[in-house]
């Protein structure tokens, strides 16, 4: 998929996302930082974690692309010095339990043989309020249409031939089924930003004239935008006694003190309305 982010339409989606993930990355604060997938772009320049890990799955070498300065001045960046840390399979991350603080995923979901198992192992790996962050292409766009064209026309038998809309992808993932993958595994989705609404077109002279179609889709059709990112957070819920557990409590409370009278006998106080159950 890195050759393809060089096309006139690749630029154009990676400078919206590197935007995208300049935003969601620069307040998340912890020590270690994984980025799964795409080794090409820097996921992780503008945090300033300590430890940046870049994982892939692949053996294949890959060259680090040269990315858009960010639009936004106040954010700062900082490559990390080795582009590739580690290679590993995605849905067994060799990371200890608790152990991540971010986890980036630019479309890992889609290039994983596994999503659902992918999107577990990050949830096992990050720590209680761990953040992560996914980037997936959208289903119910332009781009997911012509992209299912692509996987039709191979299936038949004189057009096995003809090339899918991008590269190395499964079938796209859409956001209401990532959502509730993520509240499944004890996530909180925080915020959804869609962008990316001109066709797919492989000119860059036609692109820049439909540029006016990203003020328009954000303002009038914002969910069917090529691209979505997702920022959600892992919940760790404290225990609650209920039942049997939360009767024998009740039980076991001290007893009333009693309250002299002035002839003499004792009474028990009566119960207050802060104590009743």
């Amino acid at each position: 998929m890195g050759r393809w982010f060089a096309t006139p339409l690749g630029r154009y989606l990676v400078q919206w996302e590197q935007d995208c993930l300049d935003h969601a990355v620069t307040d998340a604060f912890g020590y270690h930082a994984l980025q799964l997938g795409l080794p090409e772009i820097d996921a992780l320049r503008a945090n300033r974690m300590l430890h940046r890990w870049v994982a892939s799955d692949s053996l294949a070498d890959h060259d680090r692309m040269q990315m858009p300065q960010p639009e936004d001045h106040s954010i700062t960046t900082r490559s990390p010095d080795d582009p590739l840390s580690l290679r590993c399979e995605f849905d067994a991350l060799p990371f200890p339990d608790h152990s991540i603080d971010l986890a980036v995923l630019p479309h890992t979901l889609e290039m994983s043989r596994d999503p659902h198992l992918t999107l577990s192992e990050v949830e096992r790996v990050l720590v209680p309020e761990g953040r992560v962050v996914i980037v997936c292409l959208n289903p119910a766009s332009l781009w997911g249409v012509r992209q299912r064209l692509g996987h039709s026309r191979r299936n038949e038998g004189p057009s096995r031939d003809a090339s899918t809309f991008l590269p190395r992808t499964g079938p796209f993932m859409g956001y209401r089924r990532l959502r509730d993958w993520l509240r499944l595994l004890g996530f909180e989705v925080e915020a959804a930003r869609f962008g990316c609404w001109r066709p797919p077109l492989r000119s860059q002279a036609w692109l820049d004239r439909f540029a006016w179609a990203d003020a328009v889709g954000k303002t009038w059709w914002p969910v069917l935008g090529a691209v979505y990112c997702v920022q959600a957070v892992k919940r760790v819920r404290g225990m609650r006694l209920v039942g049997l557990a939360r009767a024998e409590v009740r039980h076991a409370r001290a007893p009333r003190p009693a309250v002299a009278r002035r002839d003499g006998a004792a009474m028990m106080s009566a119960p207050s309305e802060k104590g009743l159950p």
